[in-house]
């Protein structure tokens, strides 16, 4: 069964004009839908690099987000400042430490408290 229409299109990937014959033809010629082809599963492979990238980068985080007590540099990673400010808040009393051994560490629930129940100045 053949179809006597014509539908002018523009390509979708080299933009010029062309004639379609069937209603869903994207791409001027064979030569076009195989590089559209190819330009969309380079995307899509991007992408999903990309998706995996961001996905390793957050995992980090989201072990910090269920750890009990932080270390000052997962302090800092965690909420996005300076060890200088960590230690400031630790000076003035605002923030609570405890040792274990040489090492410095925070609890969490301390850090939410001072977070979560400071009067907004």
């Amino acid at each position: 069964m053949s179809s006597n229409i014509e539908v002018q299109r523009i390509c979708q990937h080299c933009g010029n004009e062309f004639t379609a014959r069937t209603t869903v033809t994207q791409c001027c010629s064979a030569t076009c839908a195989k590089r559209a082809y190819k330009a969309r599963v380079k995307d899509s492979k991007i992408e999903s690099s990309n998706a995996e990238t961001r996905r390793i980068k957050a995992q980090p985080m989201e072990e910090l987000k269920n750890k009990p007590f932080l270390s000052i540099a997962e302090t800092c990673k965690l909420m996005g400042i300076s060890r200088r400010t960590v230690y400031r808040l630790i000076e003035r009393g605002e923030l609570i430490t405890g040792k274990a051994g040489k090492r410095t560490i925070i609890r969490r629930s301390d850090l939410e408290q001072l977070i979560f129940d400071r009067p907004v100045a």
